[in-house]
Parts: structure tokens; sequence; C-alpha cells
């Protein structure tokens, strides 16, 4: 007597069994898609990693074999050029050394302690960052509803993308100073001045990103104006306002950088930048830039988390 019941085909498993085979499958194949989105970036990696110790082990060749001395052996000089105090290019594992001594040798209030002057910065970057998206995301609103601003705003927020930074910090420094306004606030206008143009730029498109079937559709249940732009636009704009602000969040932490370099600040990365260009450290130097990308990885990471967030509230799409 057979035990298959009934609408079971001949040697159909049971439907638990069908489920757990599912499942290890599709968990299989993402760990398999995973490794091999994986390879290539350990492969580069490892290609940037070799080339940089054999760029290292060629440009500070002369240095060591100067302190060496003449009866150095090869792999004395070999040793000597990967262990230089001021070596012309850091090799990788003393600026990871140099980073874990200042992150962790001393502590976080220490001027000499790599946390802190990476603090000071992700400070102005952040008031910057605020700034732009405020501004960013008015003008956005003006422009979008204002044709008036379209015309007379939108060329001129363009132009001021084409001065460079690096030109207008001493003036914007030197001017706020005459009034009495130093400290955060300078480094802080600078950092927002450099990422509002892609916050205004991305909610402009996405804005207007709704078709007009959609505004009609609107339009024929008598919605006001506000609340066109709190169901439609708004939504919308979702998709274009958070890639805006990544590029923000990396170009508000430039901007912080480069203002600490003219305004002669003590702390911040910048401050740090400069005082290792003065005094000839380059393993400062590299490990006060290394901090400065960490610090961008964590940004973008955070604008990830909360559109992460945010897709969820929204059932899986922004």
């Amino acid at each position: 007597m057979s035990d298959r019941g009934p609408g079971r085909g001949p040697h159909r498993p049971p439907r638990p069994f069908r489920n757990w085979v599912q499942r290890r499958q599709g968990s299989g194949g993402s760990q398999g898609a995973v490794g091999a989105e994986a390879w290539p970036v350990l492969t580069v990696l490892c290609a940037v990693l070799a080339l940089w110790y054999a760029a290292a082990l060629l440009m500070n060749l002369d240095q060591a074999r100067s302190l060496a001395g003449e009866g150095a052996g090869t792999a004395d000089l070999l040793g000597a050029t990967l262990a230089l105090d001021r070596p012309l290019l850091p090799a990788p594992h003393q600026i990871a050394g140099e980073m874990f001594d200042s992150i962790f040798g001393h502590p976080v209030s220490s001027a000499r302690s790599l946390v802190f002057h990476a603090g000071v910065t992700a400070g102005a970057a952040a008031c910057g960052f605020v700034l732009a998206l405020v501004l960013g995301i008015g003008l956005a609103v003006g422009i979008v509803h204002l044709r008036v601003l379209d015309r007379s705003l939108m060329p001129w927020i363009v132009a001021s993308q084409t001065v460079p930074v690096l030109a207008i910090a001493p003036m914007v420094v030197v001017v706020l100073g005459t009034i009495g306004i130093t400290g955060l606030a300078p480094k802080a206008l600078i950092a927002g001045w450099l990422s509002f143009f892609p916050i205004t730029a991305g909610m402009v498109s996405g804005l207007r990103a709704p078709e007009p079937v959609q505004r009609y559709l609107l339009a024929t249940y008598s919605a006001t104006g506000a609340q066109v732009f709190a169901l439609l636009r708004w939504p919308a704009s979702m998709a274009f306002l958070f890639p805006a602000l990544k590029v923000a969040a990396a170009l508000s932490l430039v901007g912080a950088i480069v203002a600490e370099l003219p305004t002669g600040a003590q702390a911040g990365l910048g401050a740090r930048l400069l005082a290792g260009s003065y005094y000839g450290q380059t393993l400062q130097i590299w490990a006060a830039l290394f901090m400065a990308a960490l610090l961008a990885v964590l940004a973008t990471g955070a604008v990830d988390l909360a559109q992460a967030l945010l897709r969820r509230r929204r059932g899986g799409r922004l």
C-alpha cells in the first residue's frame, strides 16, 4: 500500500524537505556570490600593496644606503629601507603602526591622539553637512516651485562650484576673522559651501521626478500644492537625495580639512597634515590621510544606514 498522499507526485519529496533544500541552496548561492565579488577586490588590494612596497623600496633606497653605510648587506639594506623614521614613501605596515600608536597609545583628550584630531575635523564636517543639507533642500524647493529662482539662482549655484576651495578658504577665514568669527564657524561654513551643491542638484532632480500623469491624478482629487509636495514630490525625491548625501558627506570632510589649513588651527586632521609637512613627519601625514579616508567611509556608511532604515520603513523601496 502506497504512503503517498493525494496530489503528490510519485517521486516528489515532502514539502518541509524541499523547503530545507531550497534554503540550503539559496544560502550556498549567496555565499558563492559574495565570494565571487570579494575576489576581484582582494586581487586589486594585493596588487596595490605589492606596487606600494616596490615604490617604497625604490624611493627610500638612497636614504637607507646613506644611513646603513657601505658595508651593509642586501638584506640589511632592504630592512633599513622599510624601517626609516622619516621615509619619503612609508610602507603600509609603517602607516598601520603609526595609526595604531596614535589611536591607542595616547589618551583621547591628548593633542597627540589621532582620535582627538579626527573628532575635531568630524565635528566641523558634521556642522557643515547639516548647513549644506538645510540650504540645499531649501534652495531645491524654491527652485522647483518658483520659476524666477530657477532662472536666477541655478546658474549662480553651478558657478559657485567652479571656484577652487583652496582659493576661497583663506578669504573666508580672513573676512570672518575681522568681524570676530573664528573657531568652528569658518570651517563649518567652508565645508557647507563645498557640499551643498550635490544636495541641491539631487533634490531638484528628485522633486521634478514625478510624471505629469501623477500630478494630474492628484489634481483631479483637488490636492493642494502642499499635499502634492508631501504625497508625491517629497517621497519621489528620496531616491535622489541619498546618493547626493553620500557625495556631500565626503565633500564636507574635504572642506573641513582644507579650512583647517589657512586658519593655523592647533587641532584637526588639517592641522595634523600641516604640522607633519613642517617637520618632515611623513608617517604622521599618511596616518592623518588614512584617518580622513576612514572618516569618509564612516560618513557614507551612516548615510547608507539611514537609507536602509527608510527603505525598510517604506516597505522595501524608496
